[in-house]
Formats: C-alpha cells, sequence, structure tokens
C-alpha cells in the first residue's frame, strides 16, 4: 500500500503527528509519500515562528528536494498564495508520479484538502482528512452566535462550504479530540458520519518513566545540572512561552509556593515573549527547545507537568514517562488527564498553587503518574494507533476489514 501524506510544513526533531504517523506508518510496511511545501514554520504565526527562531532543526526546504527519512520519502513542493492561504504548484503533477492508493491530509479544510478531493476522481485514490483544532483556540465554539452575524457568515463561506465539499470526498475525518469533533462538525462543514475521534499518540519507544538504574543515574546528573535539590519537587512546562500559553503563570506560582516554605522548583522548555519574565523568577529554569528525543530526560528528571491554559500534545508525553498532569478547567479533551491528572480555574493563581500544593505528596504523585504511564503505553500509543488507521486505510481498498473496535 502506498500513502501520500500532505502538509504545509515537516517540522524537524518535533514529536507532532505530522512526524510520528509517517514514521510508524513506514514500520508497518506501508511505502509512505510526504509532501510539504517550501515554507518556513509557522508561517501564519510571525510570533510563533519568531519563537521557534533559534530552533536549528527546523530548516526549510527547497522546491525539488527529496530525501529519505526515518523510513519514509520526504518531498518538497513548491506553493502560491492565493486568497491569501498557500497551495501546492504541481500537486497534480506529484501524485500522478507517486501513483498512491490513500491520500491523507492533515487538515479537513483549506486548499490541500480541497486539490486533494478535486484531484481524488481522476487519480483514483481514497481521500482521508484530519481535524485538529481545539475549542480554546477556535473563538466561535465559545459562544453562542446567530448565522447571520458577520462572523459566522464568513466561516460558512470561507471554510463550512468548501469543507462540507471535501467531506463528501472523504473517506474518514480523524478528529484528535472531541472538541476538535465539534469545531469540525459545526464550523468547517464535515459529515459527522465521516468523523472518527482518534487520540495523537505517544512515541512510547523513547518516552517512558524511570524504570531502570540508568534512567535514574541519568535522573540524578540532569537534576545536578538543572541545580535541583534531591528534596525538591520539580514542576516542568515545555512548549511556546506566549500569553495564549501563559507559562508565566506557573512561574509565578511556584516562586510564591517557595516563599511559604515549599521546597519546589519549575523548569521550561521552549522560547516566546514571557521567556524573559520566567527567566527572571529565582526558582524558574528557562532552557532552550530540544528535539523531541531528548524530552525524556527532562521528563524523568521532573514530578509533575502543568501546561496552564491550551492543551499540548506535550500532556501525553509527560504522562507516558510518569508525570501527574495539571490543566485548566476549561480542558474538553478530558480523556488525557482521566486518573492521571488534576484541573485548576484557569488563570487563578491561587487555585493552581492549591493544586499543585496536593501534588508535593509523594503517593499522591505516584498513583497519578503511574495510572498516566500505564493508560499512554495502552491507549495512545502510536504503535496500535496507526496499526487502526491501517486498517482504516485497507478498508477503504477493499484489502481487509478494519479490525474490531474497543
Amino acid at each position: 500500500m502506498r500513502v501520500a501524506l500532505l502538509s504545509y510544513w515537516f517540522p524537524r526533531g518535533m514529536g507532532y503527528i505530522v512526524n510520528m504517523l509517517p514514521r510508524y506508518l513506514a514500520r508497518q510496511g506501508v511505502e509512505v509519500h510526504y509532501l510539504t511545501m517550501d515554507m518556513p514554520h509557522y508561517f501564519f504565526n510571525n510570533s510563533q515562528e519568531s519563537t521557534y527562531a533559534n530552533f536549528e532543526h527546523l530548516t526549510t526546504m527547497s522546491p525539488g528536494q527529496e530525501e529519505s527519512y526515518e523510513g519514509f520519502r520526504l518531498h518538497c513542493v513548491k506553493h502560491r498564495q492565493v486568497a491569501g492561504h498557500p497551495r501546492f504548484i504541481g500537486l497534480r503533477e506529484k501524485l500522478a508520479a507517486i501513483r498512491p492508493d490513500v491520500v491523507q491530509s492533515f487538515l479537513s479544510i483549506g486548499w490541500v484538502a480541497l486539490d486533494a478531493a478535486v484531484l481524488k476522481a481522476s487519480l483514483g485514490y481514497k481521500l482521508f482528512t484530519a481535524a485538529h483544532t481545539t475549542a480554546s483556540v477556535f473563538p466561535l465554539a465559545n459562544r453562542d452566535s446567530r448565522w447571520t452575524e458577520p462572523a459566522r457568515m464568513r466561516n460558512l463561506l470561507s471554510r463550512w462550504i468548501p469543507g462540507r465539499f471535501v467531506s463528501t470526498r472523504t473517506e474518514k475525518c480523524y478528529a484528535a479530540t472531541s472538541d476538535c469533533a465539534d469545531v469540525a462538525i459545526r464550523f468547517f462543514g464535515v459529515q459527522p458520519q465521516k468523523v472518527d475521534v482518534a487520540p495523537l499518540g505517544v512515541d512510547t519507544d523513547s518516552l517512558s518513566p524511570v524504570s531502570t538504574r540508568d534512567h535514574e543515574e541519568k535522573r540524578i546528573a540532569m537534576r545536578g545540572r538543572l541545580g535541583v535539590q534531591p528534596d525538591e519537587i520539580l514542576f516542568i512546562y515545555t512548549g511556546q512561552f506566549t500569553a495564549a500559553k501563559n507559562p508565566l503563570l506557573l512561574a509565578r506560582a511556584v516562586e510564591s509556593m517557595r516563599s511559604h516554605g515549599a521546597k519546589v522548583k519549575a523548569l521550561f522548555l521552549g522560547d516566546g515573549e514571557q521567556r524573559a519574565a520566567i527567566a527572571a523568577r529565582p526558582s524558574s529554569v528557562a532552557l532552550p527547545f530540544v528535539p523531541h528525543r531528548e524530552l525524556v530526560d527532562y521528563y524523568r528528571a521532573a514530578e509533575v507537568g502543568v501546561w496552564p491554559t491550551q492543551e499540548s500534545t506535550s500532556m501525553l508525553d509527560a504522562a507516558a514517562c510518569g508525570l501527574p498532569i495539571v490543566v485548566n478547567d476549561t480542558l474538553r479533551a478530558v480523556e488525557r488527564i482521566d486518573g492521571n491528572g488534576l484541573t485548576y480555574q484557569l488563570n487563578d493563581q491561587a487555585s493552581l498553587e492549591r493544586v499543585l500544593s496536593t501534588l508535593l505528596d509523594s503517593a499522591a504523585r505516584k498513583r497519578l503518574g503511574d495510572a498516566g504511564a500505564h493508560r499512554m503505553a495502552e491507549q495512545f500509543s502510536w504503535h496500535a494507533l496507526v496499526q487502526r488507521r491501517v486498517a482504516d486505510y485497507r478498508e477503504a481498498l477493499g484489502i481487509e476489514p478494519a479490525e474490531t473496535r474497543r
């Protein structure tokens, strides 16, 4: 089976689905071709682009460039801006040369998905799409609105109508969470019967709890390098240091807890506008982004993972390493913290401090951490999720029926 994945970008060194899906599909014996554009990373958000500017792994490919990468074929295709959005140039010719059985778009709207839907009939492949827009980053999903108001009308014309066209030519649309599914159905025109809620996975080959003497020695060494004492509790946050993510709230909470005698510190891996304010806190350590495969040593050095506002796939990675997770009480993807996490009142520092204080107890941390590590390995492993995806592809092609769902 030959599969073509379509994406605006390919973020080397990251742990996103666009990195993991092709890698694990290739391990299943699938011939994978990943098509990306000649665009800088986070092109759609200038603040995010500058946030990642110093992460050297995020290199931009050149049109026509091809390479073998972790078991699959990586292709760069030229693009142009059409109506303010990027569009592949020569996508038909590229797909005709590859002759895929299945095309998987990482979006259900936009030019990539629309062109893939138009080309499907002439090139004869089965089309699958995806929905990764959570309610927390899509304002219309968080308030009541009428179809006749300007924002809803613009959404109808720019997203819902073209999205419905794509959906009619799609086998399935994989929604990362239940609220991603809700946004896709209500605002992106995806037909409800086409939606399959399929969680993002964890690279359990490299992410797991401390379980060996070598792991413990590396944990001790890492804590030493970070200046964390043996009796101190280390909270960790990874991702963008932006106001929308608000990791500064964690830094402030930890500083306050220390002023009241708690032996706590915080580690932040990433970059962004809040970096200086975080680094100025004596109890916080702020480091640049690190490649995904190096994160495990930092997670194992910590006791608790904290994401104050918007959710992140890093939550799953931390849970896989045996860390309890703390998030805000508006999180809709509650399956990510079911039995392994706690919530606090959004952007309320006092509430965050109270929740973090409950995790100063080692027994509480162990109970939540063990549950999370087990759930990540059993339910969120990329091994299991990709086997399910391959079964869906094969069923669409009439090769074999999809495996029985639990």
